[in-house]
């Protein structure tokens, strides 16, 4: 059986540049409840997506973020494998908005250019579509068998809104 190593981060693993991380996520978050983490673990706990992925934590996350360990945390794919369920959220003994702060990390990776592949072409298919599915003919004949309207394959209202903030 393989021994599982417990990596125990700690001041030593924090770049003196990037210390101010966490004031960072605060101004972006907009609250310091997450200063108030203690680790009890009930976010992870709770979380589905760990039940199937031990590898994202929510717990985690905000240490790495209390720590200043910016790149790792805006540089990991972990961080967009939250369901944003808001089930830790909604659970939290401190109270702290864990899936906004998840969110919040999210868009700072994003503005810096580090997201999955995926998320890219969902930013692009919206701003082109103004829906993430294109409807085809093919779509469109099941739902009229099954005596619904045609829905446009372009949402007019989506793109001038994501146009008008550019």
């Amino acid at each position: 059986m393989m021994e599982e190593k417990n990596h125990i981060m700690s001041d030593a693993h924090v770049d003196i540049k990037v210390r101010d991380f966490a004031r960072q996520v605060v101004e972006e978050f907009g609250e310091e409840r997450m200063y108030a983490c203690f680790e009890c673990g009930q976010c992870a706990a709770c979380c589905p997506v760990h039940r199937v992925n031990a590898e994202f934590s929510p717990r985690k996350i905000i240490h790495m973020v209390l720590l200043g360990m910016m790149d790792e945390v805006l540089d990991s794919r972990v961080i967009w494998l939250c369901s944003t369920c808001y089930t830790c959220q909604e659970t939290c003994p401190q109270g702290i908005k864990v899936t906004d702060l998840i969110i919040a990390i999210r868009n700072m990776a994003y503005e810096r250019g580090s997201f999955p592949d995926g998320i890219k072409m969902q930013a692009d298919l919206i701003s082109a579509e103004g829906r993430l599915y294109s409807l085809d003919e093919f779509d469109q004949k099941k739902r009229q068998k099954a005596n619904l309207p045609p829905v446009l394959s372009r949402v007019e209202e989506a793109v001038k809104l994501l146009e008008d903030r550019k």
